[in-house]
């Protein structure tokens, strides 16, 4: 009985720490084409919040969260850099371990960020 309630705790707590500091939020549109079809296109973006660990602007992120490796973030054509009461910035204000929250959008293997929030510098 008591390893019972142990395993539905640690469940618990394990489902707690995979979904921490990530939100997912899923849009779909509908459009006629020209030759009447109907198309659905569905996307999902997501944030996620951690520590960099290492950044190169326009090239990549590798940002600490917490899963066990450091998660490898590519950039998408545009991407705004902001503070978290919504001050854009440049991107040479992000730096090695400056705590963050990344909005991306999953392409295949890619994760492709689009706005990169500083939440709070490093000290």
């Amino acid at each position: 009985m008591i390893k019972a309630i142990l395993s539905v705790m640690f469940a618990t707590a394990l489902m707690g720490l995979v979904a921490y500091g990530q939100t997912s939020t899923s849009s779909t549109t509908v459009a006629t084409g020209t030759n009447g079809a109907t198309e659905t296109t569905t996307t999902t973006t997501t944030e996620s919040t951690g520590t960099v660990m290492e950044f190169t602007p326009g090239h990549h992120l590798f940002l600490k969260t917490e899963a066990a490796q450091p998660v490898q973030y590519k950039f998408d054509k545009t991407v705004t850099y902001m503070t978290s009461d919504g001050k854009v910035i440049e991107a040479s204000k992000i730096r090695k371990d400056s705590k963050v929250r990344v909005h991306y959008i999953k392409n295949g293997d890619d994760i492709l960020v689009d706005k990169v929030i500083v939440t709070q510098d490093r000290d």
